[in-house]
């Protein structure tokens, strides 16, 4: 006896079914956790959340909050290591001003540093101590913030890290956010 072609492609049917919600319901993951993550934080600017955790290809297969956090994270890591290159390699330029040049030395310091609490926030947000976690994400918004004002204390000197800066209080914010939804 031959089953009829539809009981055969049944199971595929269920498999896209499934896929397409799944993809459905995973797409609404990361507008509706940025959604709320801009209500907790008037500093945290939509469109940069939904993009930014969108450009990470694993943010595609999460889930749930807690992986969203996972990825926020690791792209603050992304952001400190690029970062601290970024500084050192403005630090080869011979001509540099020297108030710039102790500006970016700040920032080197900094940014090395917030390379080890990115690490260690990684390891307290998958241990879920998530008071620790915030702790360490909180110090590398702190290090973003006093690169920038480094440069704005001397009249006219213009930060070649602006842009930088800002993009690792965002990512720093968006994981924030997500740590104190979960805390």
């Amino acid at each position: 006896m031959r089953l009829p072609f539809f009981y055969l492609s049944l199971p595929i049917w269920f498999f896209l079914v499934f896929s397409i919600f799944h993809a459905i319901n995973g797409n609404n993951l990361i507008p509706e956790t940025c959604k709320k993550c801009a209500q907790q934080d008037p500093n945290l600017i939509y469109n940069f959340c939904v993009t930014s955790l969108q450009a990470a290809p694993e943010s595609y297969s999460a889930s749930d909050l807690r992986e969203l956090g996972k990825i926020s994270i690791n792209l603050i890591n992304l952001n400190v290591t690029n970062t601290t290159r970024r500084v050192k390699k403005l630090l080869e330029n011979k001509k540099l001003d020297p108030y710039v040049k102790a500006c970016l030395n700040d920032c080197y310091n900094l940014y090395s540093n917030a390379g080890t609490a990115t690490k260690q926030a990684m390891k307290d947000y998958k241990n879920k101590h998530y008071k620790d976690a915030n702790i360490e994400v909180s110090s590398i918004i702190d290090a973003s913030t006093t690169c920038e004002d480094g440069f704005k204390e001397k009249k006219g000197v213009v930060s070649p890290l602006t842009k930088i800066n800002n993009d690792t209080f965002q990512l720093s914010a968006i994981a924030l956010s997500i740590i104190s939804m979960l805390s």
